[in-house]
């Protein structure tokens, strides 16, 4: 009884230090790897694009988030199918992914009917 009393409070203590609700926050840190590459603003939202060395990644983020509403997020590598995320959501829309080793890419992205596009970039 005594260990349960002390190594309990201790182990969820670990847990709070180590994984608590500010984790999974997603403006604690980008979803994506790698460095921003480029950012593309639009009325209500904006693309993002980052570049680690063998993969390209992008989101779209919604100026003001809130009710779902309709998003969506494409890139494509030179060469390569386009790899879309899209539905009703209230902040982003993403991430996705495509190797991008050597290629360029080209993303877009889509907030309630007003869009941003990189075209080939990363080159």
């Amino acid at each position: 009884m005594l260990v349960r009393s002390v190594v309990l409070p201790l182990v969820a203590a670990l847990g709070l230090v180590l994984g608590g609700p500010a984790v999974g926050r997603a403006d604690a840190a980008s979803v994506c790897a790698g460095r921003p590459a480029k950012t593309v603003p639009f009325k209500t939202g904006e693309l993002r694009v980052y570049k680690n060395r063998s993969y390209a990644c992008a989101t779209a983020v919604a100026k003001k988030p809130g009710r779902p509403r309709p998003m969506s997020v494409t890139i494509q590598a030179r060469g390569g199918s386009p790899v879309v995320d899209s539905g009703r959501f209230t902040k982003q829309a993403g991430p996705v992914t495509v190797h991008a080793l050597n290629r360029c890419v080209r993303a877009s992205a889509a907030i309630s009917g007003k869009s941003g596009s990189t075209g080939w970039i990363l080159c």
